[in-house]
């Protein structure tokens, strides 16, 4: 198995996990309290592999327009997450997380447009499997 697959479906698992754990945490509090836990968590955790693997010195080695995409990138993270954290504080975790992962449609609509990647028979009709699988499962 290619090491890409390895990694995609350890983040699933993880992704998986890491919404029902939210749910419970934000049992007593805002969903700002419980997003700022995890986001110092996962500062920690990040600083910590960066300092432990040096990679920090690649980031004077970033072009103006890398960095930029990378900020770019932190602010719709930043924003995906405020939102995913509210919508699980108020709703059903399993239909939060099926909306959001909607957004996979975006990404490869936009992978397509924006990258270039190949469209294939095989991506477009995943792609109509998953658009209605999310509104089967959010159907009311």
């Amino acid at each position: 198995m290619e090491n890409w697959i390895l990694f995609s479906i350890l983040s699933m698992f993880f992704a998986g996990i890491t919404s029902i754990l939210a749910k419970f945490g934000l049992e007593r509090v805002s969903a700002e309290t419980g997003l700022g836990v995890r986001t110092v968590i996962i500062f920690l955790i990040i600083s910590i592999i960066c300092l432990k693997n040096d990679t920090i010195k690649e980031i004077q080695t970033l072009s103006k327009s890398q960095f930029g995409f990378l900020v770019l990138s932190g602010i719709t993270t930043s924003l995906s997450w405020i939102f995913y954290y509210k919508a699980i504080k108020e709703g059903f975790v399993s239909y939060v997380s099926a909306i959001d992962k909607g957004s996979i449609v975006i990404t490869i609509l936009l992978s397509f447009w924006l990258l270039g990647e190949p469209i294939s028979l095989k991506i477009l009709s995943g792609t109509c499997f998953i658009t209605i699988g999310m509104i089967i499962l959010v159907w009311k």
